[in-house]
């Protein structure tokens, strides 16, 4: 049997471009977006050019008509360079995207599948500051008022939120129903009652904008409803199990750009008359970062194979996710301590990757949370 990892030729030629332009048009602005916080918007609007923010979306709206493994291998090999922009294509094509794909009715993939693929960024709008890994404690309410419903409330971290034109916004229609009240509304930018708040100032992925969203009587009309009334949870559960395996890729990216550059420095920098990789000491440290990688990487393979051949890939994905989340942090770590005293200085990239690095293991579902829903796959 084929290995479930092994790449198609298209694959590898895909990942190939999306590698080359990494490096080539992402890779000289790193550091300045990172301090700015600001992500260049003639980046942004090449990744849109090239077809990076429409993976999915069929030729006939606009899109590359690609796969999610394709989707999951451009996050990945974004994030070698700039985890920042892994993540903006992340949400665009692993929870919006694929969101508006299975739930969207046809005036609605009509109406924003196109935009989304040539020129409209999107954001998620799901967590708010009482509602985190009890996602569906939400407070942000929504009332029906003739052909159009009255949404109030406040959302928080919201990942692309400065940069967006059109949110998937979650909201409750019935509270006394819990969960199943929730429902998810396609909310424009321009949209009356609408406003973006203030941007975080994050430790890591800093040119990423993550914003609070605020909602004073904002109207949606009823037909930007996803899906149908209640059945917002849903969307939200699967949508988010899909994206934790591209968050995986995100974080596999990282450590291997982290690796990377502890492995060339390694190579040139001379200590007692010697290259520091002929020490087996420094060996050993590597062999053990490369060996760490492999193992994260196939669990992302496999998890986003599973998923694109419609087998059951919940535990694998919550295993995908929480495995590279650990191993980004720690190969950064000791790509620092490789790299030494320079490492811990900006002038180098390993110490950016490490502050990069601790955001896996909180968004799209905590390490903690993660290891539950594995340990509950087990012994059902």
């Amino acid at each position: 049997m084929e290995p479930l990892t092994r790449l198609n030729e298209e694959e590898r030629m895909f990942q190939s471009s999306v590698r080359r332009f990494a490096r080539e048009q992402i890779g000289p602005y790193v550091r300045e977006m990172d301090e700015s916080a600001h992500f260049r918007p003639e980046i942004l609007k090449q990744m849109f050019d090239l077809g990076l923010m429409g993976i999915e979306i069929p030729e006939e709206y606009g899109g590359q008509g690609g796969t999610f493994f394709q989707a999951v291998l451009a996050v990945e090999e974004l994030a070698v360079v700039d985890p920042s922009a892994a993540v903006i294509a992340d949400v665009q094509n692993t929870l919006v995207n694929n969101a508006m794909l299975r739930w969207g009715s046809a005036l609605q993939k009509q109406n924003y599948l196109p935009r989304l693929a040539s020129d409209t960024l999107a954001g998620y709008a799901l967590s708010e500051a009482g509602s985190g890994s009890d996602a569906f404690a939400m407070q942000t309410r929504a009332i029906l008022d003739g052909d159009h419903y009255v949404l109030n409330g406040r959302k928080m971290w919201i990942t692309n939120a400065r940069e967006a034109g059109l949110f998937l916004l979650f909201a409750n229609l019935n509270p006394e129903a819990g969960y199943k009240g929730v429902t998810c509304f396609l909310v424009e930018k321009n949209f009356p009652g609408f406003a973006v708040g203030r941007k975080e100032d994050k430790l890591g992925i800093r040119a990423s904008s993550t914003c609070e969203l605020i909602l004073d009587n904002c109207r949606v009309p009823a037909a930007n409803v996803l899906g149908e009334p209640g059945k917002g949870y849903k969307i939200a559960i699967e949508t988010l199990n899909e994206g934790r395996i591209a968050i995986g890729g995100q974080m596999v990216g990282l450590a291997r750009g982290a690796l990377d550059h502890a492995r060339a420095y390694a190579k040139q920098r001379k200590q007692f008359g010697k290259a520091i990789a002929e020490f087996q000491a420094v060996q050993l440290d590597l062999a053990s970062m490369a060996t760490d990688l492999e193992a994260a990487r196939l669990l992302v393979y496999n998890a986003a194979r599973l998923r694109e051949a419609g087998l059951p890939f919940l535990k694998e994905a919550a295993m995908a996710k929480y495995f590279s989340s650990q191993i980004a942090e720690t190969v950064a770590s000791r790509a620092i301590e490789i790299l030494g005293g320079v490492g811990f200085t900006k002038d180098y990239p390993v110490e950016k990757l490490y502050r990069d690095a601790k955001i896996g293991r909180i968004y799209e579902g905590t390490s903690n949370m993660l290891r539950l829903t594995i340990a509950r796959q087990m012994l059902e």
